[in-house]
């Protein structure tokens, strides 16, 4: 059972408690709780911060915790509030009109980041999700290094807008090198890289323009250049990352100023762009006046067996066409919303200035937790460790598509977090993934890769998110059930 079920039933089940108690009455000890209820001490913790929240109990340290009164006392008036009645739901239809524009709902665009996000129930086992499992998780070095930073001095002093400046100097040489291109006036600091791909949309490509983006690739990346008024231009990926030769013919056709790529384990296909293409992109982009943003979220997810990685085109650049993403959420937290931008000119001025208005800052205390995180030895401890378990689960979700779905499965590399899989003709992949969910095991359908119809169905296949790699091996052999009941029925 998940700890996020384990809370609510307990909730539930002190909830319905607590309410035939009489005002005042003290609960049963922590201790008491985990021993009825066979819960860690942690989930009685967030029990009870949701009954607190809801107003049911008080907590009052180093006495209990107790039935909170019907009745309280407001804190800025010192009148009495009392529960707020039922009313009768408004009439909301105004406000269609009010959000109605050219460019469709928001909730469709948002809808397949929001597929990445969700939370399988218990039950289902997750092969989805792009951020690692729980487990895999650095979670006492986060916490020590969030306890060691809120102790620093001026920890909750206002940050630079762009960031600490340690911090933005540790980002430059883990992107550039020691002696690279990237200076630490060249980084700005953003809150994770979903809000940096938003930064960089925002401040390099005028409204309706046209971006450059690869395909298949991340939806997210879809969405962020959608809500913000662009139009994605695809351009095909194979085995060696995006065709260079059709680049050259997008920019010609379309003129546009932006090409968006991920050149390490590409989301989804995870192909890593080749050495002869890399210095291709950096030309054809130069000649065309363009910018390439580089979205390097999977560099620390290195397999085991991994051979060593390739520079970040960033760190090749000497004129300024690269502009750089990386974040640390996938390695540490997805609480650890912590990212960083490179850039250079007025490319970066006008990404600092996107990024004031935006959000102000990145929180300092996450900043500060952050420096303490990658400083400490542990953290390339941690980064190994995570390394080998990724391998482990890749060979075996590698030797279970062999077995159970011979075919699917093309050319891979030993990095990342997923795997691309070629459905059989025929197929359709939002069906699929619709009765796997009923069966128990959630996948991403391939069709939100694509910019424009795609030329095949996919699915896309996280071996990261499972609890571990025996889970992983059941959730394809449930794969295989359900596409056999697809074909057939």
């Amino acid at each position: 059972m998940s700890e996020r079920s384990s809370v609510t039933e307990l909730a539930d089940s002190l909830r319905r408690e607590v309410e035939r108690y009489p005002e005042g009455r003290k609960l049963p000890s922590s201790r008491a709780l985990m021993e009825r209820h066979q819960v860690s001490p942690g989930t009685v913790s967030r029990a009870i911060a949701v009954l607190s929240a809801e107003g049911l109990v008080i907590s009052r340290p180093g006495a209990g915790v107790f039935r909170a009164a019907a009745f309280t006392t407001g804190p800025a008036t010192g009148t009495r509030r009392t529960p707020a009645a039922t009313a009768r739901p408004g009439d909301l239809s105004w406000q269609e009109i009010a959000l109605s524009s050219e460019t469709g709902p928001r909730d469709l665009l948002a809808a397949p980041v929001f597929a990445t996000l969700r939370v399988p129930p218990p039950d289902v086992i997750d092969l989805n999700s792009g951020y690692p499992h729980a487990s895999l998780l650095p979670e006492r070095l986060l916490a020590a290094a969030l306890a060691r930073a809120g102790r620093r001095p001026g920890a909750w002093e206002r940050p630079p807008t762009d960031g600490l400046t340690e911090l933005r100097g540790w980002f430059a040489r883990d992107i550039g090198g020691h002696d690279g291109p990237i200076a630490t006036g060249d980084v700005l600091l953003t809150s994770g890289g979903q809000s940096g791909l938003t930064v960089a949309m925002r401040s390099l490509a005028a409204p309706g323009a046209p971006v450059l983006v690869e395909s298949p690739t991340y939806p997210g990346i879809l969405a962020v250049v959608r809500a913000a008024g662009l139009r994605p231009v695809p351009v095909p990926v194979d085995a060696d990352g995006v065709r260079t030769d059709l680049l050259a013919d997008a920019f010609e056709a379309t003129r546009a100023r932006v090409f968006v790529c991920q050149p390490l384990f590409q989301n989804p296909t995870g192909a890593v762009l080749s050495p002869e293409r890399r210095a291709e992109v950096l030309r054809i982009a130069r000649a065309a006046g363009a910018f390439v943003v580089e979205d390097d979220f999977s560099r620390l997810l290195l397999h085991a067996d991994a051979p060593a990685l390739p520079r970040p085109l960033a760190a090749d650049d000497r004129d300024g066409v690269v502009v750089h993403l990386r974040s640390l959420t996938k390695a540490a937290s997805p609480n650890l919303r912590v990212g960083a931008l490179t850039a250079r000119g007025p490319a970066l001025a006008r990404l600092r200035a996107t990024q004031v208005v935006d959000s102000f800052f990145v929180p300092r205390p996450l900043q500060e937790a952050t420096l303490e995180l990658v400083a400490d030895p542990g953290w390339a401890r941690h980064l190994r460790a995570l390394g080998t378990e990724l391998r482990n689960r890749r060979t075996a979700a590698v030797a279970a598509l062999h077995r159970e779905l011979p075919g699917v499965l093309g050319s891979y590399r030993p990095g990342g977090y997923h795997l691309w899989l070629r459905l059989p003709e025929g197929v359709d992949d939002g069906v699929l993934g619709s009765a796997a969910m009923r069966a128990g095991v959630q996948v991403t359908p391939g069709r939100p890769y694509h910019p424009a119809e795609p030329p095949a169905a996919n699915l896309r296949l996280s071996y990261a998110a499972a609890e571990n790699s025996a889970q992983v091996v059941e959730g394809i052999h449930r794969l295989r059930t359900v596409l056999d009941e697809v074909m057939t029925g």
